[in-house]
């Protein structure tokens, strides 16, 4: 039996379970006797072992079995028959006292919160949109041209001409041989032959890029270049080095022109550049599409975290904490990482998991309240549109139908999308206008 539930703090409840003695002990004698048909000792044969031997050997764990499956069946029937949403597991505890002929434990547990939203009527939500532009087009191709450049000695005649004047400048690819020294001294990491980088594209740090600019091969210059305070290198980080650099050769970018051979090197069989150009369309409005969902979801879920009050049950932020910290463990061991001994502070994930377990509690209440499970023929929507973007499209459906897993990841994504039209058909919604590059810049995470 069980006695009344008992408030503590917030989500937090206890009550205490009580177990006749007799109870347990027959039951343990009962299980005894059913270990003891099959039990084995040196000098019996099996199910011939003394019934002392066999309570000596199994009893504290047949009795601790006993107690675990009793306790837990009476907390179970104690919570259903106070209609109790028991959040995580219970923590059991044997109560020093009892009634005579009793065992008693005390169970603490928190309970599901009471999850209210508020009116989304009035809640406001500051959305995006993003067009695609003939600009847009036009330096996604400048990007694929360059993805596809190749180099020729500048100033040399030849099929491609010259580059222009045989002097150092943005865009062109340097190779250089340098020495940097500290006080007089050279240091680790400041010395390098043959050292190639296109100006231009801040790879080197502003004075060594500036330095170069204008050099002929076989020109060197000294220059003094001061290291930022927050340079990787801790050794050299705040500190004024002295460098000298040597151009040892100089390239001039040639790219691609943007014509029939172009469209082709991109999948155009015909190499026709209107083709190629609607082909990039589509791709980038693709693009656009996720990044625009993903960021609307993110206003989304902002504004229905901050609408709805309720307390977290701890026990949930701490489970899904130690998920967090068992994914990043097992990301970091796919990069190579060595994580055997590593350890993350305790609180790390911890405001990651409070977001992500109330996001939780808020979404399965309002896909309970407004029947908004995805349905087969979204997933199915869904898995085609992701195959959309790949050569066989029915491998892809292959791929997601043949495993439960990734099916349901799809359901979590549909379900996440019927929320977010829900909300914002309710909503006060502002929608502005972020230009391109912002937004392809963004990293919103749901």
């Amino acid at each position: 039996m069980a006695t009344a539930v008992e408030t503590l703090e917030k989500l937090e409840r206890r009550l205490t379970i009580t177990l006749p003695v007799a109870d347990v002990r027959s039951e343990v004698e009962k299980r005894l006797k059913q270990q003891a048909k099959t039990a084995r000792a040196p000098g019996f044969r099996p199910g011939k072992v003394p019934m002392k031997m066999v309570a000596a050997q199994y009893g504290y764990q047949i009795e601790s079995d006993v107690l675990n499956d009793k306790v837990g069946r009476a907390f179970n029937e104690a919570a259903n028959e106070n209609q109790l949403r028991v959040a995580g597991f219970p923590k059991i505890e044997p109560k020093q006292e009892a009634p005579e002929g009793m065992l008693a434990f005390d169970a603490t547990f928190e309970v599901f919160p009471e999850v209210v939203i508020g009116d989304l009527s009035k809640v406001e939500v500051s959305t995006v949109k993003t067009d695609v532009t003939d600009a847009e087009i036009d330096k996604t191709i400048d990007i694929l041209r360059k993805q596809r450049v190749h180099y020729h000695t500048k100033g040399e005649a030849g099929e491609h001409g010259t580059g222009g004047e045989a002097v150092a400048a943005n865009g062109d690819r340097v190779t250089v041989d340098f020495v940097g020294k500290i006080d007089g001294e050279e240091f680790a990491g400041g010395k390098a032959e043959n050292y190639a980088f296109v100006l231009g594209e801040g790879r080197m740090l502003p004075e060594f890029e500036a330095a170069t600019v204008g050099l002929k091969v076989g020109e060197s210059k000294t220059f003094p270049l001061s290291f930022p305070e927050d340079y990787h290198g801790k050794d050299v980080a705040g500190k004024t080095a002295e460098f000298t650099i040597t151009l040892t050769r100089l390239e001039w970018a040639h790219l691609p022109e943007v014509d029939a051979e172009f469209a082709k090197s991109l999948g155009i069989e015909d190499g026709n550049l209107e083709k190629m150009r609607a082909d990039i369309k589509v791709n980038l409005e693709r693009e656009v599409n996720a990044r625009v969902k993903a960021r609307n979801k993110e206003a989304v879920m902002d504004a229905l975290v901050k609408s709805t009050e309720m307390d977290v049950p701890k026990v949930m932020i701490e489970q899904d904490a130690q998920r967090l910290a068992e994914m990043t463990r097992q990301d970091m061991a796919q990069r190579g990482m060595d994580v055997k001994n590593l350890q993350f502070p305790a609180d790390l994930f911890a405001e990651r998991a409070e977001r992500r377990v109330r996001l939780g509690l808020i979404l399965q209440q309002l896909v309970s309240d407004n029947n908004l499970q995805a349905t087969s023929e979204q997933v199915k929507a869904q898995i085609e549109d992701f195959a959309q973007s790949y050569e066989d499209p029915k491998e892809v459906l292959k791929y997601y139908y043949s495993d439960r897993r990734r099916l349901g990841e799809v359901e979590s994504l549909v379900l996440e999308e019927n929320v977010v039209n829900y909300v914002l058909d309710k909503a006060k919604v502002e929608t502005k206008d972020v230009a391109f590059d912002e937004l392809m810049g963004s990293n919103a995470q749901a």
